[in-house]
């Protein structure tokens, strides 16, 4: 060992004291990895098992104990009433900061797919109305152009009009349950009341149509079930009428106040490359700005005949989706109007007695059609072998079907493209770095329906 003192060149009394080793010139010892192995492990901190024999003290000083912080987990629902009672969200909270969301569903063990594939054609028609029950004949509709594609028959014009307006007052109905759903969840509990009274309208048009309010099982494959009653169209358009009012007295009590902005402006907002990677559709992708609506892209049911405007957002946030649903009633309403001015005469069913139901009347005094009406309510209508993919714009996004037929009066595989299945799976990307409180808004505003997600 060396000493070397140092002095300053200022002061002489500033002195400092160097210690050198030089090395130590021997044989270096290379140990094996078994020898060193059982050396290895904590040889500085304590462990569980040694902290039961000693403590390590370290300059007289109890060495303080490292904590952690962990999230908090909890469940949102499914007894929440925002969570419908059938969907569970656990949440990961860091404070009231939102870390992950993860959906979990499989509540409602429907099993509607199965069921399609052990009844007839006719059978499984009720089933649509049970998916989507704040829309129904939205549903029917896709249902009906499946089974109409795979028999290769298209439905005569009145029936088409017929459809039209019965999937229109089904887009007002589901829209204004979800906009008033929404300010309820916000707070805000008068424009509910004013809604549900112009729902509970709708549903009185239904029941005049096919005796049925809900559960509709009013199309047909190849048309409708029966005409309009009389004076039917003029009370849609009293209906319609009266609407336009109820829609702005929501506006001036809703789209302009501050804490209902506040409560949805910036929340769940969404990109447009996120929406299409997710597989959102409907108002969901529409409120990011990409125009599309499978009513105009692919018209069906004669929808290429009616103008109308389809609404897209900027933000793809909550607040959008607000005012895109808005804009979608009014434009529903327009094509009623449409619908009312232009409707044709004629047969509301296809004159195909293989497929159809005959009338009451024919069938009470026409042997013929009685056998028909026997076979086809016991046996149904033998479908070619073929499969189709055929999807309608539904309130809530695109409702798609497909559909195996094999040849016989039931289908071989149905497979249902909800709406809100999507939707749902993008809960855990559109609710991180949220607030507790805002997670009953966004599932609002994405207008979930469990009826077709636990399909």
């Amino acid at each position: 060992m060396h000493c070397i003192k140092l002095f300053s060149s200022l002061n002489l009394r500033n002195v400092r004291y160097f210690k050198l080793y030089p090395p130590i010139y021997g044989q270096r010892w290379y140990p094996d990895a078994e020898y060193v192995k059982q050396f290895s492990g904590p040889t500085m901190y304590g462990t569980e098992i040694t902290d039961k024999y000693y403590k390590m003290i370290y300059s007289g000083v109890v060495r303080p104990v490292e904590k952690k912080l962990q999230n908090m987990w909890i469940n949102f629902g499914p007894q929440h009433p925002a969570a419908h009672g059938v969907l569970r969200l656990i949440l990961e909270l860091d404070g009231e900061t939102v870390v992950r969301v993860d959906p979990h569903i499989g509540f409602l063990h429907r099993a509607t797919e199965k069921l399609m594939e052990n009844k007839h054609y006719n059978q499984s028609l009720p089933f649509m109305d049970r998916l989507d029950y704040v829309s129904t004949m939205a549903n029917e509709q896709g249902f009906v152009l499946a089974v109409e594609k795979l028999l290769n028959i298209e439905a005569p014009p009145r029936a088409k009009a017929i459809r039209v307006l019965c999937a229109e007052l089904s887009r007002i109905a589901n829209h204004f349950l979800n906009i008033s759903g929404t300010v309820l969840d916000a707070g805000g509990i008068t424009p509910f009341f004013w809604m549900c009274e112009e729902r509970e309208k709708i549903y009185e048009l239904f029941e005049r149509l096919c005796g049925a309010r809900v559960h509709n099982a009013y199309m047909k494959p190849g048309g409708v079930t029966q005409d309009l009653p009389i004076g039917f169209l003029d009370d849609v358009y009293e209906f319609c009428s009266k609407v336009g009012e109820r829609c702005d007295e929501t506006e001036d009590l809703v789209t302009e106040n501050r804490l209902y902005y506040a409560r949805t402006a910036g929340i769940g907002a969404v990109s447009a490359h996120e929406a299409i990677s997710l597989g959102f559709s409907g108002p969901m992708l529409r409120c990011t700005g990409v125009k599309w609506d499978l009513r105009i892209v692919h018209p069906y049911d004669g929808y290429d005949l009616y103008d109308f405007d389809v609404p897209v957002g900027t933000f793809g946030d909550s607040y959008d989706r607000h005012l895109l649903r808005l804009f979608e009633l009014r434009q529903s309403l327009r094509i009623i109007n449409q619908v009312i001015d232009t409707i044709p005469e004629g047969e509301v069913r296809t004159d195909d007695s293989k497929i159809s139901l005959p009338s009451r009347q024919e069938m009470k005094t026409s042997m013929e059609a009685l056998i028909h009406h026997f076979k086809l309510c016991t046996e149904g209508y033998v479908v070619p072998p073929g499969a189709t993919y055929t999807s309608v714009e539904c309130p809530k996004g695109e409702l798609g079907l497909y559909m195996v037929a094999d040849g016989t009066s039931k289908p071989y595989r149905v497979h249902l493209r909800p709406c809100s299945y999507n939707h749902l799976a993008g809960l855990a990307v559109m609710g991180k770095r949220m607030m507790l409180a805002d997670i009953s808004i966004l599932i609002a505003t994405i207008d979930i329906v469990f009826g077709d997600i636990d399909r």
